[in-house]
């Protein structure tokens, strides 16, 4: 392997879209510069109406802005201190890691043999003293997909015993979006939140804009608390995010790129024999078969920069897809360091 890296560092660590964003959202923020000495005003109901209309859900049900750790911290809180917080493990802890302050108990439950959220075990570790689990789907850092009409139902029956957050941050990466989300449970009144996002697929990662669907209830009072009120979000995240909703051209192409990329990271890991999730998001897990701070650091010297060690899977890797160019050379320099089997 040589150890001279490239310039600049090929950065596929933290699953963003480098495809993106789409061309009318770079259009929208250069119309809307001459705008920025103004606060946000009718930007937020557009993009709540906008939203509203493609998710067929009620405008108070919508919560704008990136708000897993603001919805954490604020069920930590409600209630008083205490509260149980199931989620499966390793995951993403934005919103695990903001109920701490309050004296939230988290509640790690490992996922199943297939790396997908263990839906039987999730279960059984809900008891009264729940305030919420936290679901990820795809997973990450696996990018598993449970089977729909399970995961759907299990969220359904989780519903009527704890606030049920889903991350669907992911979820667009995959072929068969609308039979796998959980919308249409908060649609029917469940107790159920569904997260998404605007910096993964819609390649929109600086700047920092998501929504969350709620119930109403929960809705009200995170407003209440000045949480997606105009002085809190970013003008130009706004008009960016409105435009790109309205250009799903561009999301179905940025799809099929990440799944051509994808699979050829598979192709690599099944010709060399190795273990890997069946992500349908855009990275790849898979075991290295070196412990990851060593693989990470061989991949660093060569100019490529991967995601952080998950707790249990201490010899896995969960490398981004990246541009073409980048993925050929992140898969080369994979390929250099996997031990022979």
């Amino acid at each position: 392997m040589s150890d001279t890296p490239p310039h600049p560092p090929i950065h596929l660590a933290l699953n963003e879209n480098p495809f993106g964003p789409s061309p009318l959202s770079v259009a929208a923020i250069k119309a809307d510069l001459a705008g920025l000495a103004r606060y946000t005003g009718h930007d937020v109901d557009e993009l709540t109406a906008a939203i509203a209309a493609r998710e067929s859900i009620a405008a108070d049900q919508i919560v704008l802005g990136e708000n897993l750790n603001v919805l954490g911290l604020y069920l930590s809180a409600y209630g008083g201190p205490g509260g149980a917080f199931v989620y499966s493990e390793p995951g993403y802890t934005a919103l695990v890691d903001a109920v701490a302050p309050a004296g939230g108990t988290v509640i790690g439950v490992p996922l199943n043999d297939r790396l997908e959220n263990d839906l039987p075990a999730l279960a059984a570790a809900v008891d009264r003293s729940t305030r919420a689990v936290y679901l990820v789907n795809p997973h990450n850092p696996s990018g598993t997909v449970s089977d729909a009409s399970l995961f759907i139902e299990a969220v359904r029956e989780l519903s009527t015993r704890a606030l049920v957050i889903v991350d669907e941050a992911y979820l667009e990466f995959t072929p068969d979006f609308e039979t796998r989300t959980v919308a249409p449970l908060v649609r029917a009144g469940a107790n159920v939140a569904v997260f998404r996002t605007f910096s993964k697929i819609h390649g929109l990662a600086s700047l920092a804009i998501g929504y969350t669907l709620s119930p109403k209830p929960l809705a009200a009072s995170l407003k209440q608390m000045g949480i997606g009120a105009f002085f809190g979000l970013n003008r130009l995240s706004l008009v960016a995010a409105s435009a790109s909703l309205g250009d799903r051209d561009y999301v179905t192409a940025v799809h099929a790129k990440v799944a051509a990329e994808r699979e050829a990271w598979h192709a690599l890991l099944r010709e060399r024999k190795r273990r890997f999730s069946a992500s349908q998001a855009n990275f790849v897990f898979f075991d290295c078969g070196r412990p990851h701070a060593e693989a990470a650091t061989m991949l660093a010297a060569r100019g490529i920069i991967i995601g952080r060690a998950q707790p249990h899977y201490e010899t896995w890797l969960r490398v981004s897809i990246g541009l073409p160019e980048e993925n050929a050379a992140a898969r080369q320099a994979v390929a250099d360091l996997l031990p022979p089997m």
